[in-house]
């Protein structure tokens, strides 16, 4: 995990979901805004059902890569 200035950086990729959504729930305990890189196919879906699930906004950024924030 990094940080580009505004945005935690939490780099999953080369992991197996559900590693992405682990990383991501735990950098967001702290975080109030994570930029995730994950290459897994399966992470998009699980990414979202995460934030869905906390209310959490989330934006594609890129091919793997995806902003999420809280208020």
């Amino acid at each position: 995990m990094t940080n580009d200035g505004s945005a935690l950086v939490v780099d999953a990729r080369g992991m197996r979901c559900p590693w992405p959504a682990l990383r991501l729930a735990r950098a967001m305990r702290d975080a109030r805004d994570v930029l995730l890189l994950a290459d897994d196919p399966q992470a998009a879906r699980e990414i979202a059902a995460l934030a869905g699930e906390h209310g959490w906004q989330l934006s594609d950024e890129s091919a793997g890569s995806w902003r999420v924030r809280r208020d």
